[in-house]
């Protein structure tokens, strides 16, 4: 167990592209978010569901995003206030082959970093990340920073971040599907194909 972390999990978006709430999206006879929840809770001693209003028949601790501050930038904010440890570990609800020994790779690379954070197929993937509670101060002026852009990419940016390449990752999941998320119905069908490899 990862003792000095809170595990936030991600349920505030719109699923706009998705045309329901992915979070209750079925999945192994459960709800997306009860699958995930099952993933991370072994991990870490606390879990805190980020949500846009508050969700029934979850009976763990949940936060609710600022009025103002919506998304991912204000469910890290909101998560990171309620949490008591060190450190929190970010992750979206959609995230379902999300696996441990990914997880905790990255938390053995975290040291005095910030954040640490996969590079995945070009990309930085802030939503499977480590953040260290002196985020909150550059996360604050950030979100009150009115010329710019208001993205988990831009806060890295202002961070000590440790970006993991995916070479480092692939011994942990070959096939880097941690990193596979659901935005759309097609993406949902795709992953549904795969889930015997869970």
């Amino acid at each position: 167990m990862i003792s000095d972390c809170t595990a936030i999990i991600l349920t505030g978006g719109d699923s706009r592209r998705m045309g329901q709430d992915k979070a209750n999206l079925l999945w192994h006879e459960r709800s997306l978010l009860q699958h995930v929840i099952s993933l991370v809770q072994p991990l870490f001693s606390e879990v805190i569901i980020s949500v846009r209003q508050p969700r029934a028949n979850i009976c763990l601790p949940q936060v609710c995003d600022d009025p103002v501050h919506r998304g991912p930038l204000g469910g890290l904010l909101a998560g990171l206030a309620k949490a008591n440890t060190a450190w929190v570990f970010l992750v979206a609800c959609d995230m379902p082959f999300i696996t441990p020994r990914v997880v905790e790779y990255l938390a053995q690379q975290r040291r005095e970093h910030q954040a640490v954070v996969p590079f995945v197929q070009g990309h930085p993937q802030p939503m499977a990340g480590f953040y260290a509670q002196s985020c909150l101060e550059p996360l604050r002026a950030l979100l009150h920073d009115a010329s710019a852009k208001h993205s988990l990419r831009a806060l890295l940016e202002r961070l000590d971040t440790h970006y993991v390449a995916e070479a480092e990752l692939q011994p942990a999941d070959p096939q880097l599907k941690s990193f596979f998320d659901l935005d759309t119905p097609q993406d949902f069908a795709a992953a549904q194909t795969r889930q015997g490899e869970v």
